[in-house]
């Protein structure tokens, strides 16, 4: 794992849904995934959430959770 166990483990949870579905099984890793962002663009555009906003944001996120720990 890469110390960010509890975040792989909510992802992991998150993709269940679609990899456990009759369609998931038929699709790859890389499908499900892609299908997932389509979908979340769809829930952003139906909310007036900024889909491309919140991407930005998550990738601060995920930058400074990959940060080493200073001790």
């Amino acid at each position: 794992m890469t110390g960010n166990d509890d975040q792989v483990r909510r992802a992991t949870t998150a993709l269940e849904t679609y990899t456990l579905s009759e369609e998931g099984w038929r699709t790859s890793p890389s499908e499900t995934l892609q299908r997932v962002l389509a979908d979340l663009m769809h829930w952003c555009e139906a909310t007036q959430r900024g889909f491309d906003r919140s991407l930005a944001l998550a990738r601060e996120r995920y930058g400074e959770e990959r940060a080493p720990q200073q001790p």
